[in-house]
């Protein structure tokens, strides 16, 4: 455990260092979008996380910087507001961070792995690894949100494939939802329970950019029949008329990913399209977006035994042969790229390529209990917040799993987010 523990500290300092030495100081303390924190911050905030959880609490060591903790709560500062902290610099921040992880490992070394919850089972580092990683996340968002010319590379995913029919029928009944035996496995997942759907259809891949530039070419932006009436009065405030990114180019349609610009491919799966927009398709297309508990069970209940699988393609972590994960890649794959990772219903895709918007609202499940804080996840419950699941590219595989939830307001886009469409079953497809 403790080896896995260092391994998975190690892949995420690696990513926070690719993404903050891809660009100059002058990058790293500018803020490319008031919805974003610069760079820098993003980088300081992931190790005093790891000083407050691992140093201090966890190892019982005394404070490595305590007059920054204020500077690096998330909560005392709204992002728009960041840069006009005194906040350390580039180089004073990775000297802060690489002596923060220096005495994490000493600690790893040292504490008992057992004898309290927050240590059991290694949860206090696997909290810290996944909360740097979904930093990490966010920080490739920024960058895609950066203007000037390209610093990140990686080779294209792999080709699409056959995926079957367009959609396949989830049987209805009980499964099971959430876990109560996941190691790792963060508050809002917990705890295991039965839930129980009415028969339903569910698309087999995300929606695509092909599909969506139906909705597009249909006039589906300047029709109010589609949108909700929040949606409506977004896209006219907001002056929408594509997905974030998409430009239009006399008769062609490009998207600009990470610096570069290039022909909109058909068979990707769209992305940055914030909830308004994923509902808006659904109805268009005579169809709608998954509940939450719709889409947990098209990406986890096995029909031949009836239990609910850890991933869709079974139990074992996520190999490159499953899912477009940990940035390996710059973009979504192509539909069908990824035919070992489809669920035993024959739904692919459900991990990894973009964050899939559900119609539900960000909730605890029946039995939730805060752990080990509430600030990360029940100062959010409401209805102010929709949820998404299945992760993107830009989500690591620590921080992704079929129970894990995201969550986030309906109208952002800046996120690797896309969605999928479901509909109820007519009693004639049953029989």
């Amino acid at each position: 455990m403790r080896e896995r523990i260092a391994a998975d500290l190690a892949r995420a300092r690696e990513r926070s260092r690719l993404l903050t030495d891809a660009v100059d100081d002058h990058d790293l303390v500018r803020q490319h979008s008031k919805l974003m924190s610069p760079l820098v911050w993003d980088l300081a905030h992931v190790g005093n996380q790891e000083e407050l959880w691992l140093v201090r609490d966890v190892g019982g060591r005394e404070p490595v910087r305590a007059d920054i903790d204020e500077l690096y709560d998330a909560f005392k500062h709204a992002r728009a507001d960041r840069p006009q902290l005194p906040l350390l610099g580039p180089a004073e921040a990775r000297r802060y961070v690489g002596e923060v992880r220096t005495k994490v490992l000493d600690v790893l070394d040292r504490v008992p792995l057992e004898g309290r919850r927050l240590v059991e089972n290694g949860f206090a580092f696997g909290m810290v690894v996944q909360h740097e990683q979904q930093h990490d996340e966010t920080m490739l968002a920024t960058h895609q949100l950066r203007v000037g010319a390209p610093v990140l590379d990686a080779p294209p995913p792999p080709p699409g494939g056959p995926v079957g029919p367009d959609e396949v029928l989830v049987p209805g009944g009980p499964f099971t939802m959430g876990t109560s035996t996941e190691a790792w496995a963060l508050d809002n997942e917990r705890p295991a329970h039965q839930a129980v759907t009415d028969p339903f259809f569910i698309d087999t891949t995300p929606v695509t950019n092909g599909a969506y530039l139906e909705f597009v070419a249909d006039g589906g932006y300047d029709d109010p029949r589609w949108w909700s009436e929040a949606g409506w009065a977004h896209v006219r405030k907001a002056g929408l008329v594509a997905p974030r990114f998409w430009e239009r180019q006399g008769d062609r349609w490009y998207r600009t990913a990470f610096g570069v610009t290039a022909p909109l491919d058909p068979r990707q799966p769209v992305v940055h399209v914030c909830f308004h927009e994923a509902a808006a398709y659904a109805k268009w297309a005579g169809k709608r977006l998954p509940t939450e508990v719709e889409w947990e069970k098209a990406a986890r209940f096995d029909p031949a035994t009836g239990r609910s699988r850890r991933y869709p393609w079974g139990d074992e972590e996520p190999t490159e042969r499953h899912a477009n994960l940990g940035q390996r890649h710059l973009s979504p794959a192509p539909v069908g790229a990824y035919p070992a990772g489809a669920s035993p219903l024959g739904v692919h895709q459900l991990i990894g390529d973009v964050w899939e918007w559900t119609s539900s609202d960000f909730h605890g499940y029946t039995g939730f209990e805060v752990f080990p804080y509430a600030e990360y996840s029940q100062v959010f419950f409401g209805p102010e917040y929709k949820v998404l699941r299945g992760g993107s590219f830009g989500s690591d595989q620590a921080a992704v799993r079929a129970t894990f939830r995201n969550w986030d307001y309906p109208i952002r886009r800046q996120i690797f987010a896309g969605f999928r469409c479901a509909r109820d079953a007519k009693r004639e497809e049953l029989t």
